[in-house]
């Protein structure tokens, strides 16, 4: 969906103000059902012939429909061909289709860094759009995460049917201004959940966003005089914002490059071998 005459989508999960959903709803007349529910946007899911009939007996996921995990993940289960679905505070939120430049790329340009930065520090893993398993109410799938391993002193683990269990120390999602669930419901999960660095790529608004966990609340950082921000739960990795808004990404995995040389990521690497040791 492209904005009309500036005005943007609807998005399922927008927190917006009843004036500026209808605004936007008047925008899309081809759009055939949304709801604004306690200030959040509801909408038909875009699903599939085959998710509108049960399946082996199995009723498809719906957006909003409220669900325990334990249901949520045998629903989830029995439809494979489905890409993205999150349990939020006991209701699904299902995904829209996702646009290139607005979401796949600055999601993969994530990707390929969190990637580049764990191939380089043993003891560290990552991931790309896993299933997390929070409590009962949540199981969020976040675009990326990076975590340090439960051998090395990490706060999560995989279980034995390969969810994650617990939260990763670095989520990032891509969202595609500030009025998504990202900012909103989701960014309370994750605090709450004690995710010690969350990053949002506001992409329609050319933000980003970078919050530190402190004393149980999130604290924005901002970039230094070079607009960079470098991790302090994982040292080394470095995000050049400013090159990455101006979209220069070649930059950015420059700068990734150059945290991976420091001195503080040779002496986290040396501390994580530590931790495993001590474990032994």
């Amino acid at each position: 969906m492209r904005a009309f005459k500036e005005i943007p989508p609807l998005e399922p999960g927008d927190h917006l103000t009843r004036e500026e959903f209808e605004r936007r709803y008047e925008a899309m007349p081809g759009l055939k059902k949304a709801e604004l529910l306690e200030g959040v946007v509801y909408m038909d899911p875009q699903l599939p012939a085959y998710a509108l009939k049960t399946i082996n007996g199995v009723p498809p996921l719906e957006h909003g429909d409220r669900l325990t995990r334990d249901e949520f993940e045998r629903r989830y289960d029995a439809m494979p061909n489905l890409k993205k679905a999150e349990l939020i505070e006991g209701i699904v939120h299902m995904g829209s289709p996702v646009r290139h430049k607005s979401h796949g790329k600055p999601h993969s340009l994530f990707t390929t860094l969190l990637t580049t930065y764990s191939l380089s520090t043993p003891g560290t893993d990552f991931s790309d759009n896993a299933t997390t398993r929070f409590d009962p109410d949540n199981d969020p799938q976040p675009d990326c995460f990076l975590r340090i391993e439960e051998e090395y002193g990490g706060q999560s683990s995989v279980n034995a049917k390969d969810y994650l269990e617990g939260a990763p120390e670095l989520i990032v999602e891509i969202a595609s201004s500030s009025a998504s669930h990202d900012l909103h419901t989701k960014k309370q999960v994750y605090r709450r959940h004690r995710v010690r660095e969350y990053i949002v790529w506001r992409t329609r608004e050319k933000a980003i966003d970078w919050f530190e966990l402190e004393r149980g609340r999130y604290v924005r950082v901002e970039p230094d005089e070079n607009g960079i921000i470098e991790s302090k739960v994982f040292p080394g990795l470095r995000l050049a914002v400013t090159a990455l808004l101006k979209g220069d990404y070649a930059a950015a995995l420059r700068e990734l490059q150059t945290g991976l040389a420091s001195t503080a990521h040779k002496a986290f690497v040396a501390a994580l071998a530590k931790r495993k040791k001590r474990k032994r």
